[in-house]
């Protein structure tokens, strides 16, 4: 999945070295981003920012890509 290679690579500059840090994994799925963490405070943060996110990632990859946002 092409995207989901974009998404590794544009992570740290959508969302910033200290999170992209403590990201444990990005996928994509039907439209929907999973993001995985262990970090409790960031996991609280990604919930947060959700519609962020979204719009962050979907500038970045030039086209509605995500609709939804999965924060495990």
């Amino acid at each position: 999945n092409v995207q989901a290679l974009q998404i590794t690579e544009v992570w740290e500059q959508i969302m910033g070295a200290t999170i992209a840090r403590y990201t444990d994994s990005i996928q994509i799925a039907n439209q929907t981003l999973f993001i995985t963490t262990s970090v409790a405070p960031l996991r609280n943060e990604l919930v947060y920012q959700k519609e962020k996110i979204i719009q962050r990632v979907n500038e970045a990859l030039g086209e509605q890509v995500i609709k939804e946002v999965v924060i495990r």
